[in-house]
């Protein structure tokens, strides 16, 4: 083996031991969108208005952190409420069935500095599956309030048909009024609870 070829190095984590903590999400600061391909020419997006979450960071051991999120499926605002009406329906999430879409973390891999792929479960309609999401770190910091933030940025590529949602209808020029994929997008602030509020 040639004395200048090196062995593959894999993505180092840099440590982010004052981020330990329990954190909370604060909705008034974070987004939970999602866009899907309509009509085959452009993308329809939304977004959760209604949502939840809690991390539990663990800034020497990044691998070790975990996260809950719970969203209202009834709270979805694509900005047209006859759209609104239709996907929180029966014909997609049927809020008045299934009210809550959760997702629960189950392991974190890092992929490079300041970025994760977080693996875990997301359940909709009842139907639980494993995802993966791209996550990137964004920064933390104290709020003029003096609450200590942490802030992630995420993106994921789903298949709509997985969890039950197949509704569509044929276009007359060939193709499908919605595409199979939907892309999540995450921004996400979250506020360390003090040992006060954690017990």
């Amino acid at each position: 083996m040639p004395k200048n070829r090196r062995e593959p190095v894999p993505p180092r984590t840099r440590p982010y031991k004052a981020l330990t903590g329990i954190y909370t999400v604060d909705p008034a600061h974070s987004t939970i969108g999602l866009s899907v391909r309509h009509a085959m020419i452009t993308n329809v997006r939304g977004r959760f208005t209604d949502f939840e979450g809690l991390l539990r960071l663990d800034g020497s051991h990044p691998t070790r952190s975990q996260a809950y999120v719970s969203v209202r499926t009834g709270s979805l605002d694509t900005s047209v409420l006859d759209r609104d009406a239709h996907v929180v329906g029966p014909d997609f999430l049927d809020c008045a069935l299934y009210p809550l879409m959760t997702f629960r973390s189950s392991g974190i891999v890092p992929t490079g500095d300041d970025r994760f792929r977080v693996y875990g479960e997301l359940m909709i309609k009842g139907v639980e599956l494993p995802v993966g999401i791209d996550l990137r770190f964004g920064g933390a910091g104290r709020d003029p309030k003096g609450k200590h933030r942490v802030g992630f940025e995420g993106t994921a590529t789903l298949h709509r048909s997985d969890w039950g949602l197949t509704w569509n209808t044929a276009l007359e020029t060939g193709g499908v009024l919605l595409s199979d994929t939907v892309r999540l997008t995450l921004g996400i602030s979250a506020v360390r609870l003090d040992r006060a509020q954690t017990g």
